[in-house]
């Protein structure tokens, strides 16, 4: 499960790195999956929003047993 959490990301990833920041996962314990937000992004009031909206359902749609992303 963990490599389909990085391919996903690896599509997300350039979007991110547009606006000066990237995400990094940590971990996945039972369909949590466990991610830093580094760069522009740590900072940002927007954070939540890309966390949730943006990294959290696409992971979901392309990983079933995704069952929420946690920012650490």
């Amino acid at each position: 499960m963990k490599e389909k959490i990085e391919a996903a990301l690896a599509k997300i990833r350039p979007a991110l790195q547009a606006d000066g920041g990237d995400v990094e996962l940590v971990g996945v314990d039972d369909g949590v999956v466990k991610v830093t937000l580094k760069g522009a992004c740590a900072g940002c009031p927007m954070a939540t929003l890309t966390l949730k909206q943006g990294i959290e359902r696409i992971l979901k749609e392309e990983i079933p047993e995704v069952k929420e992303v946690v920012a650490v």
